[in-house]
């Protein structure tokens, strides 16, 4: 008998915490592109890409380019002038790469600029949400944008437009 009066009220105490449990829902990529300030960064971010991939793309290009008229000769060059050209390609091709890790690898140029960028519209929309969380009293706040594992949400849950009327 003490069993099954400790296991309701366990199952009790459980169900009650469950439902006091406060959550809402936000879709933070609508957020993010009502900021004007968020999709400036990005045309101006997309824009360098362009440009940086133009340039990395004409270095690879010039290394295949010495590479074609490379094998063209080939046959007519020496065993070492032959090596002294392939080290000298392959110098070239790390060099390329160098350069494009250098702007699109994780500390690249692009990356610090993104950062420069987004991370102060990022910190300013993570307040907000924040700050609502609290002035509300809710336990938690689940993104929604991208998450691939929310089967359902009620729409009462969905708190966007609230924290974009927040952050205006």
């Amino acid at each position: 008998m003490k069993r099954l009066i400790l296991t309701l009220a366990l199952v009790l105490g459980i169900a009650t915490m469950a439902s006091a449990q406060n959550y809402a829902v936000v879709n933070s990529e609508k957020i993010f592109k009502s900021i004007d300030q968020y999709n400036q960064a990005i045309t101006q971010l997309d824009q360098m890409a362009n440009d940086y991939q133009t340039k990395v793309d004409a270095k690879f290009e010039e290394v295949e380019k010495i590479y074609n008229a490379y094998m063209q000769r080939r046959s007519q060059l020496s065993a070492a002038s032959q090596q002294a050209n392939e080290e000298n390609i392959l110098k070239l091709e790390q060099e390329a790469q160098k350069y494009q890790e250098s702007i699109f690898g994780t500390d690249g140029e692009l990356m610090k600029k993104r950062l420069e960028l987004i991370q102060p519209i990022q910190k300013r929309v993570f307040e907000a949400i924040e700050t609502y969380a609290k002035q509300k009293g809710y336990d938690m706040i689940i993104d929604i944008s991208q998450n691939a594992t929310m089967l359902y949400y009620s729409e009462r849950a969905d708190h966007t437009d609230e924290i974009i009327a927040l952050l205006k």
